[in-house]
């Protein structure tokens, strides 16, 4: 009995919460271990089926760099980075959109639907979702979001479905744009005038010692997020985490959270 009333009030403490966020978005942009470890990757897929069925809208972002890395490598092609940015070329970008949208999208769509909730598979290449503007002429088809189309976004998650957006984009010259995943999600959080932004990452979070676990910050006005970038406290593939947060507080968003992906419903957990 004790442990039956110990989950009745779990659920009577989560109340307040499900109240004040029913009817919101929640954009989570789906990344590291998550993706790539079989339990926490069906755990992070229950805690989305589990926010759709109690009134919250999520709309999923991911990217899939290793996957991409790892097909490369198989075909004998090589992967250049300039700082940080895939030089992609146009047999560079085939490869990214095979395995972005046609891979790693139907595989989370596929989960979804497995776990009792409904999905779609999108990239910015449908229905106009993303335009793609030229990042910079060599790193070839590399872009940055120039539009979102949200009212497609908006009508699927009426419908009750849960979109799950690859971060590919659609050009001016009518080619696809590969476009980081991070910043797709902040720019997607603020044109869904999303209530959070939820940064799925490998690291238990920020740090204001770098390397330093003792440091770990809870929260972090955006002032002090510049400075630590500044400082070089904040670098690597962080950076575009949390200046895709940055934008989206900035853009009108009500709050972001970059979370370990490696606990199992570390999404619930900061929620609620």
């Amino acid at each position: 009995m004790d442990g039956l009333i110990q989950k009745a009030n779990v659920l009577i403490e989560a109340l307040p919460y499900i109240r004040k966020f029913f009817g919101r978005t929640f954009v989570v942009k789906y990344g590291g271990n998550a993706m790539t470890d079989p339990e926490l990757k069906r755990s992070v897929i229950l805690d989305l089926v589990l926010l759709k069925f109690i009134g919250i809208n999520p709309v999923i972002v991911h990217g899939g760099g290793p996957e991409i890395n790892g097909l490369l490598k198989r075909l004998g092609m090589e992967a250049t980075f300039v700082n940080g940015l895939r030089v992609t070329d146009a047999p560079t970008m085939e490869v990214v959109q095979m395995v972005l949208i046609g891979k790693v999208n139907k595989e989370l769509v596929s989960l979804i639907d497995q776990s009792g909730g409904r999905a779609v598979g999108l990239s910015g290449l449908d229905g106009h979702l993303i335009e793609a503007l030229p990042l910079d002429p060599g790193l070839g088809y590399v872009g940055r979001v120039g539009r979102i189309n949200a009212q497609l976004l908006h009508l699927l998650s009426r419908e009750g479905y849960i979109p799950v957006v690859s971060s590919v984009g659609l050009g001016p010259d009518g080619h696809a744009y590969n476009i980081n995943a991070d910043t797709v999600a902040g720019e997607l959080a603020v044109a869904l005038e999303a209530e959070k932004l939820i940064m799925l990452t490998d690291v238990e979070g920020i740090f204001a010692r770098r390397g330093d676990p003792a440091s770990l910050i809870s929260s972090l006005p955006v002032a002090r997020a510049r400075a630590l970038i500044a400082a070089g406290e904040i670098d690597g593939g962080m950076i575009p985490k949390v200046e895709a947060c940055i934008r989206a507080v900035e853009g009108g968003v009500g709050r972001t959270h970059i979370i370990d992906g490696r606990l199992l419903h570390s999404m619930l957990l900061e929620i609620f």
